[in-house]
């Protein structure tokens, strides 16, 4: 959905009163428990959700309850829906980093090899995120904990990081 990003997904109901267990899947969830506002897609449409009440389990996991969903029939609509935020919710950041999402299509240039791929996407991995590329039917995956020297220009949609030695060789020889 344009002007949004996925925060996570209904997963589960929880007990009978229309209450569901969302899972933040986010580097700190804890940042979005303050909002009181949520939306899921509809036929592409994004409607809000107010939020009643929100209890912090564990492991990113998080139970609430909906303004207007108060049974179990009516929270069964809602699971295994992604849960969105406006971009505007997003902190901006500076030119040496990125959302994982915000890159899908950007223009990946090496320092020294120039163009290499589109930007598919970022495999959170957790121990090594892995940037997803794409050149000519080709995919690529470069690490993202490397010391990369990242530098993003949204308004060209450009990704320049500087790659080791021999490694997008193993892609694009």
């Amino acid at each position: 959905m344009e002007g949004y990003f996925q925060i996570g997904h209904i997963a589960k109901l929880h007990g009978f009163k229309g209450e569901v267990s969302l899972f933040l899947d986010v580097t700190q969830p804890e940042e979005y428990y303050q909002h009181r506002t949520i939306f899921i897609s509809h036929d592409g449409i994004a409607t809000p959700f107010l939020i009643e009440s929100l209890k912090p389990m564990n492991k990113g996991f998080v139970v609430i309850k909906l303004d207007g969903i108060n049974n179990e029939s009516e929270a069964k609509s809602l699971l295994h829906q992604a849960v969105f935020m406006p971009d505007a919710h997003l902190p901006e950041l500076d030119e040496h980093s990125f959302y994982d999402h915000e890159i899908e299509g950007y223009k990946v240039f090496d320092t020294e090899r120039g163009f290499i791929g589109l930007a598919v996407g970022v495999i959170d991995h957790p121990s090594n995120p892995l940037l997803q590329l794409e050149k000519e039917g080709i995919e690529g995956l470069i690490p993202l904990n490397l010391d990369l020297q990242k530098k993003v220009d949204r308004k060209e949609r450009t990704l320049t990081i500087t790659c080791p030695p021999g490694l997008l060789e193993v892609y694009f020889s």
